[in-house]
């Protein structure tokens, strides 16, 4: 067997400083290393152009290789510093948010023509949507309690009794949250300390990642930024539950936040595997409700612990608004016809579409039961008709209607990050609609679909991207294709 050529250039888990001297789609950051062999490209994730860092050395072939960054070293001369206490969730918080939107549109932009072959993408670009608020937007938060926590001065694990997020690449090790992290609700997270005091008195113990044992395990938080009320559910194991007085608990949240506590939930969770809600075990309601409601363009949603709903609304207002606009562009391929919204989750972008139509009739469909489940009650809360939501698989469903090929003039689409698998993009095709609006939380997944869309005859006509997500790599794109 052939000896294996080794890269001249890094070795895996070899730890560099690197300076970083561009950016690429998803926040990877580029550096360059020379020597005799020539030069070779590194990405690390969550860098900036400008910055010096310590990096390891994670996956290396012929052309590139990727690193995990381990600390910035110097900062970019870009940054500026702000308020709020530095969490993984942010890693573009000191970046003007100017420059994080130039970078986020020319990197989405470049995969369009890289990976979807569009060479004319600037021509069809449509609008940047930003977010109405850049700090606070949030509204859930997961925080976790940790028996191992991190020394900030010497940079080093420390055993003690932590809460808030997980340093990053580093699965067992906390990091307190002290104060306003700028992406969720102030008021509460300058209290998130007072919380950890609460626990930490109490004498139960914070979970131990590599033990598997301990108690608190972690705090999630809902907001409504309708009515400001916040929704709590305390994650623990059942080992020693029956010393800790949960009604206790919840009066000391009323103390806190008092009528913004919209209800208290306790999960018990006693898998060993790293989630907040688990497969097996049990949510019960402590005090108050066990729901709270958000409003979108008018209409109500009631949303629980376990619902899917978009993390930013006021942002997702503007997305939505703007895939409206798209499906509603031609009125014709929509009144007094139907429209499939395929991936439709919660169904809020067909109930916006409904209520803006006449006579459409929607059919939403979506794998998540639960979530088809509250489109269901939350169109009937919004006294929204013509709407149908069917809980299956994308593909499946159109294998068993096939009545409905060549009978839909508009699509919309919203899949989850990895995109539309192959074979349901091709049954979607199938359908042969005149016009199919894509909503995507990935573009790199959605430029590769891009490309066989182009293969099937239909082509971009418009393209915006919405910041739903600042401080983060993150960005969502709505694309209006039509047939040829």
């Amino acid at each position: 067997m052939p000896r294996r050529e080794r890269n001249p250039f890094v070795k895996r888990n070899q730890i560099l400083d690197l300076k970083i001297e561009d950016y690429a789609f998803g926040g990877k950051g580029i550096a360059r290393i020379h020597n005799e062999k020539g030069s070779f490209v590194i990405f690390v994730p969550n860098t900036l152009p400008g910055q010096l860092v310590k990096a390891q050395i994670k996956k290396s072939s012929k052309k590139y290789a990727e690193a995990k960054l381990i600390d910035v070293i110097e900062k970019s001369t870009d940054e500026v510093d702000v308020p709020y206490q530095d969490i993984p969730g942010a890693p573009y918080i000191n970046l003007p948010i100017a420059l994080q939107h130039q970078y986020k549109k020319e990197s989405t932009l470049s995969l369009f023509k890289r990976i979807g072959k569009v060479d004319n993408i600037e021509d069809l670009f449509d609008e940047f949507i930003t977010s109405p608020n850049v700090f606070h937007y949030r509204n859930k938060m997961e925080y976790g309690f940790s028996a191992i926590g991190y020394d900030r001065v010497n940079k080093t694990d420390v055993d003690e009794f932590t809460l808030g997020f997980k340093r990053r690449g580093v699965w067992w090790m906390g990091d307190n949250l002290e104060k306003d992290s700028g992406l969720f609700d102030k008021q509460f997270e300058d209290n998130l300390k007072n919380i950890r005091k609460y626990c930490l008195e109490t004498g139960l113990q914070p979970w131990h990642g590599p033990k598997k044992e301990g108690f608190f395990r972690y705090f999630v938080v809902r907001k409504s930024y309708k009515t400001n009320e916040l929704l709590f559910n305390l994650v623990t194991t059942s080992y020693d539950l029956s010393k800790f007085d949960l009604n206790k608990f919840a009066n000391y949240l009323v103390e806190l936040f008092g009528t913004r506590v919209a209800g208290l939930l306790h999960t018990i969770n006693d898998e060993v595997g790293d989630r907040t809600i688990a497969t097996s075990g049990s949510i019960s309601l402590v005090y108050g409700k066990d729901k709270i409601v958000e409003e979108l363009l008018g209409l109500n949603f009631e949303i629980s612990m376990k619902s899917f709903f978009q993390t930013n609304p006021k942002s997702a207002e503007k997305l939505y608004s703007k895939v409206v606009d798209y499906v509603l562009e031609d009125k014709s391929k929509v009144d007094n016809t139907v429209v499939m919204d395929l991936f439709c989750g919660t169904g809020t972008i067909g109930q916006i579409v409904a209520s803006k139509s006449d006579n459409a009739k929607i059919i939403g469909v979506d794998i998540v039961a639960s979530a088809i489940e509250d489109a269901k009650e939350n169109a009937k809360r919004n006294h929204i008709e013509g709407l149908e939501f069917y809980a299956a698989d994308v593909g499946k469903f159109l294998n068993q209607h096939p009545e409905f090929q060549n009978k839909i003039k508009s699509i919309i689409l919203d899949p989850a990050r990895a995109g539309i698998a192959p074979k349901t993009l091709q049954k979607i095709i199938k359908l042969n609609a005149d016009r199919m609006v894509y909503v995507s939380c990935n573009p790199a997944t959605q430029a590769r679909d891009t490309e066989a869309l182009r293969e099937a005859g239909y082509q971009i006509k418009k393209i915006s991207l919405v910041d739903q997500f600042p401080h983060t790599s993150h960005i969502e794109t709505v694309v209006l294709f039509e047939k040829n």
